[in-house]
């Protein structure tokens, strides 16, 4: 190999794909469904939980819910419960709802760019404690999930720990998960699938933005600015 060649080798820009999860790598609201599983539980009051579930998750679809809020009511089953309780809980989640929601175009799509050599990286506004079991579902170890603020015996506070990664908060979040590796975003190449228009900042930040199974906002704006379209589902 010439001296050139290598110079232009180690340059080459790292590659990462990185997706969103609900409603792109699976067709459901998984923090939606994880409520709606601690309802049949009998964990909380299936009236009162159900009306502000679907509240906040309108709150979402149209880009102003206050994730602050949104995880204290999330979280309260959780908290309730202990961390043994909820983690048993949620391996029946995985097994009765979320296994039956991973389609094998999705496990493709994603065995494509790991097959490539690409960084696999999942990037969700949904919190950690419901989603570190699906990105293990699908074999992807770089979870960037809304972190889970716990007091000094390890118990959740309802709080969220650091920057939410929603919005403009999952720019923030990959920019410190590529600092944290000594990079920034010249040095990689970026290929971002989501289906929400709440996902803007990241998809403008990405090299490569995918619309996927995108809602009706983000497929006129996909359209307008020539980004690639992919319906998953």
């Amino acid at each position: 190999m010439t001296p050139t060649a290598t110079f232009e080798t180690a340059r080459a820009p790292r590659r990462l794909a990185l997706f969103d999860l609900d409603h792109t790598l699976i067709p459901i609201d998984s923090d939606y469904e994880w409520g709606e599983f601690t309802i049949a539980l009998g964990w909380c009051d299936a009236t009162e939980f159900k009306r502000r579930n679907a509240e906040f998750f309108e709150q979402y679809r149209a880009g102003t819910l206050d994730i602050h809020d949104y995880v204290r009511f999330a979280t309260q089953a959780i908290r309730e419960q202990g961390t043994m309780n909820s983690i048993a809980a949620h391996a029946r989640f995985m097994g009765e709802i979320v296994q039956k929601a991973i389609k094998s175009q999705a496990l493709e799509l994603v065995g494509r760019h790991r097959e490539a050599g690409d960084e696999l990286v999942i990037v969700t506004a949904t919190n950690e404690f419901v989603t570190r079991p699906i990105a293990d579902a699908f074999g992807v170890q770089e979870l960037i999930a809304v972190q889970l603020e716990r007091d000094e015996q390890g118990n959740l506070t309802g709080e969220i720990s650091g920057t939410p990664s929603a919005r403009e908060g999952k720019v923030t979040r990959m920019e410190q998960w590529l600092a944290a590796r000594g990079l920034d975003w010249s040095q990689v190449e970026t290929t971002f699938y989501t289906d929400s228009l709440n996902d803007l900042a990241l998809l403008e930040k990405a090299t490569h933005p995918v619309a996927t199974n995108p809602d009706e906002r983000l497929r006129a704006l996909a359209k307008e600015r020539g980004w690639r379209i992919l319906d998953l589902f």
